[in-house]
Protein backbone atom coordinates (compact mmCIF):
# COMPACT_ATOMS: atom_id res chain seq x y z
CA UNK A 1 0.00 0.00 0.00
CA UNK A 2 2.78 2.11 0.94
CA UNK A 3 4.16 1.86 -2.96
CA UNK A 4 0.83 2.69 -4.54
CA UNK A 5 0.65 6.13 -2.04
CA UNK A 6 4.21 7.18 -3.61
CA UNK A 7 2.60 6.68 -7.33
CA UNK A 8 0.85 9.83 -7.35
CA UNK A 9 2.50 12.52 -5.87
CA UNK A 10 1.52 15.96 -6.43
CA UNK A 11 3.62 18.60 -5.90
CA UNK A 12 2.48 22.20 -4.69
CA UNK A 13 5.67 23.92 -4.83
CA UNK A 14 6.03 22.80 -9.15
CA UNK A 15 6.42 26.05 -10.83
CA UNK A 16 5.57 26.13 -14.41
CA UNK A 17 8.59 27.94 -16.80
CA UNK A 18 7.54 29.49 -19.59
CA UNK A 19 4.62 27.22 -19.95
CA UNK A 20 6.03 24.22 -19.53
CA UNK A 21 6.47 21.54 -16.71
CA UNK A 22 9.59 21.66 -14.87
CA UNK A 23 11.93 18.47 -15.82
CA UNK A 24 12.37 15.67 -13.94
CA UNK A 25 15.77 14.31 -12.73
CA UNK A 26 17.10 10.92 -14.01
CA UNK A 27 17.24 9.77 -10.08
CA UNK A 28 13.35 10.59 -9.59
CA UNK A 29 11.55 7.31 -9.98
CA UNK A 30 9.60 6.91 -13.22
CA UNK A 31 6.53 5.95 -11.10
CA UNK A 32 6.25 9.17 -9.41
CA UNK A 33 4.07 12.12 -11.34
CA UNK A 34 4.12 15.34 -10.60
CA UNK A 35 1.36 18.28 -11.57
CA UNK A 36 1.20 21.92 -11.95
CA UNK A 37 -0.81 23.26 -8.99
CA UNK A 38 -4.18 24.53 -10.20
CA UNK A 39 -5.94 28.05 -9.49
CA UNK A 40 -8.45 27.70 -6.82
CA UNK A 41 -12.03 26.88 -7.98
CA UNK A 42 -14.31 29.64 -8.53
CA UNK A 43 -17.35 30.84 -5.80
CA UNK A 44 -20.42 29.19 -6.03
CA UNK A 45 -21.98 32.48 -6.60
CA UNK A 46 -19.72 33.49 -9.67
CA UNK A 47 -20.59 30.10 -11.39
CA UNK A 48 -24.42 30.42 -11.01
CA UNK A 49 -26.56 33.43 -12.98
CA UNK A 50 -28.36 35.59 -10.57
CA UNK A 51 -31.92 37.34 -11.18
CA UNK A 52 -32.14 38.21 -14.93
CA UNK A 53 -29.41 36.04 -16.04
CA UNK A 54 -31.27 32.72 -15.15
CA UNK A 55 -33.69 33.57 -17.87
CA UNK A 56 -31.46 33.99 -20.62
CA UNK A 57 -29.12 30.32 -19.55
CA UNK A 58 -32.74 28.46 -19.95
CA UNK A 59 -33.23 30.11 -23.28
CA UNK A 60 -29.90 29.36 -24.58
CA UNK A 61 -29.79 26.10 -23.13
CA UNK A 62 -33.53 25.06 -24.55
CA UNK A 63 -32.24 26.57 -27.98
CA UNK A 64 -29.27 24.40 -28.45
CA UNK A 65 -31.43 21.09 -26.75
CA UNK A 66 -33.95 22.23 -29.95
CA UNK A 67 -31.13 22.60 -32.46
CA UNK A 68 -29.20 19.16 -30.89
CA UNK A 69 -32.57 17.55 -31.38
CA UNK A 70 -33.05 18.81 -35.21
CA UNK A 71 -29.94 17.57 -35.55
CA UNK A 72 -30.52 14.03 -34.53
CA UNK A 73 -33.39 13.76 -36.65
CA UNK A 74 -31.76 14.11 -39.58
CA UNK A 75 -32.18 17.83 -40.69
CA UNK A 76 -29.36 20.12 -42.05
CA UNK A 77 -28.54 23.46 -40.04
CA UNK A 78 -30.36 25.38 -43.13
CA UNK A 79 -33.38 23.37 -43.12
CA UNK A 80 -33.66 24.23 -39.02
CA UNK A 81 -32.56 27.96 -39.85
CA UNK A 82 -35.07 28.01 -42.82
CA UNK A 83 -38.18 26.44 -40.19
CA UNK A 84 -37.15 28.86 -37.55
CA UNK A 85 -37.10 32.26 -39.76
CA UNK A 86 -39.34 35.12 -37.57
CA UNK A 87 -42.10 36.51 -39.92
CA UNK A 88 -40.40 39.81 -39.59
CA UNK A 89 -37.22 38.68 -40.82
CA UNK A 90 -39.24 37.21 -43.77
CA UNK A 91 -40.31 40.45 -44.44
CA UNK A 92 -37.20 42.06 -44.38
CA UNK A 93 -35.80 39.99 -46.80
CA UNK A 94 -39.63 40.82 -49.17
CA UNK A 95 -38.83 44.15 -48.78
CA UNK A 96 -34.67 44.11 -49.59
CA UNK A 97 -35.78 42.36 -52.75
CA UNK A 98 -37.98 44.83 -54.00
CA UNK A 99 -35.37 47.37 -53.33
CA UNK A 100 -33.93 49.15 -56.70
CA UNK A 101 -31.68 51.49 -55.33
CA UNK A 102 -30.28 48.95 -52.60
CA UNK A 103 -26.46 51.17 -52.57
CA UNK A 104 -28.22 53.61 -51.39
CA UNK A 105 -30.19 51.84 -48.71
CA UNK A 106 -27.00 50.74 -47.24
CA UNK A 107 -25.28 53.88 -47.43
CA UNK A 108 -28.16 55.61 -45.35
CA UNK A 109 -27.93 52.49 -42.66
CA UNK A 110 -24.36 52.68 -42.45
CA UNK A 111 -24.87 56.74 -42.34
CA UNK A 112 -27.37 55.72 -39.43
CA UNK A 113 -24.91 53.66 -37.62
CA UNK A 114 -22.56 56.43 -37.64
CA UNK A 115 -24.57 58.88 -36.53
CA UNK A 116 -25.47 56.33 -33.65
CA UNK A 117 -22.58 55.50 -32.45
CA UNK A 118 -22.01 59.27 -32.52
CA UNK A 119 -24.31 60.13 -30.94
CA UNK A 120 -24.13 57.68 -28.25
CA UNK A 121 -20.26 59.21 -27.32
CA UNK A 122 -22.20 62.90 -26.95
CA UNK A 123 -24.55 61.65 -24.51
CA UNK A 124 -21.86 59.66 -22.69
CA UNK A 125 -19.51 62.88 -22.41
CA UNK A 126 -22.93 65.09 -21.02
CA UNK A 127 -23.72 62.17 -18.55
CA UNK A 128 -20.11 62.64 -17.01
CA UNK A 129 -20.41 66.58 -16.17
CA UNK A 130 -21.60 67.25 -13.17
CA UNK A 131 -25.32 68.63 -13.01
CA UNK A 132 -26.24 68.38 -16.32
CA UNK A 133 -27.61 64.65 -15.98
CA UNK A 134 -29.74 65.44 -13.22
CA UNK A 135 -31.41 68.44 -14.57
CA UNK A 136 -31.86 66.57 -18.02
CA UNK A 137 -33.86 63.89 -16.40
CA UNK A 138 -36.02 66.21 -14.63
CA UNK A 139 -36.57 67.86 -18.20
CA UNK A 140 -37.47 64.42 -19.04
CA UNK A 141 -39.88 63.43 -16.27
CA UNK A 142 -41.49 67.56 -16.59
CA UNK A 143 -42.43 66.72 -20.27
CA UNK A 144 -43.42 63.53 -20.03
CA UNK A 145 -45.79 64.14 -16.94
CA UNK A 146 -47.04 67.48 -19.23
CA UNK A 147 -47.34 64.76 -22.25
CA UNK A 148 -49.74 62.57 -20.66
CA UNK A 149 -51.58 65.15 -19.46
CA UNK A 150 -51.71 66.80 -22.78
CA UNK A 151 -52.59 63.55 -24.65
CA UNK A 152 -53.63 60.37 -22.47
CA UNK A 153 -55.60 61.48 -19.02
CA UNK A 154 -59.41 62.60 -20.80
CA UNK A 155 -60.41 60.33 -23.72
CA UNK A 156 -61.12 63.20 -26.52
CA UNK A 157 -57.24 63.64 -26.37
CA UNK A 158 -56.53 60.21 -26.53
CA UNK A 159 -58.58 59.10 -28.98
CA UNK A 160 -57.13 62.30 -31.53
CA UNK A 161 -53.58 60.90 -30.19
CA UNK A 162 -54.49 57.89 -31.69
CA UNK A 163 -55.75 58.68 -34.97
CA UNK A 164 -52.58 60.92 -35.27
CA UNK A 165 -50.21 58.09 -34.96
CA UNK A 166 -52.31 56.01 -37.30
CA UNK A 167 -52.28 58.74 -40.08
CA UNK A 168 -48.61 58.87 -39.38
CA UNK A 169 -48.10 54.78 -40.21
CA UNK A 170 -50.59 55.44 -42.96
CA UNK A 171 -48.31 58.15 -44.44
CA UNK A 172 -45.10 56.15 -43.81
CA UNK A 173 -45.93 52.63 -44.70
CA UNK A 174 -48.79 53.46 -47.75
CA UNK A 175 -52.01 52.84 -47.61
CA UNK A 176 -53.80 51.11 -50.67
CA UNK A 177 -56.94 52.32 -50.04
Amino acid sequence: MASTSTTLSLSSSSTLIDGKAPRQSPATSPQCVTLPTLPPPPLPSQNRPQGRDMGKTTAYCRKIARNVVAMATGETSAEVAATELPEIVKTIQEAWDKLEDKYAVTSLALAGGVALWGSTGMISAIDRLPLIPGVLELVGIGYTGWFAYRNLIFKPDREALFQKIKDIYKDIIGSSS
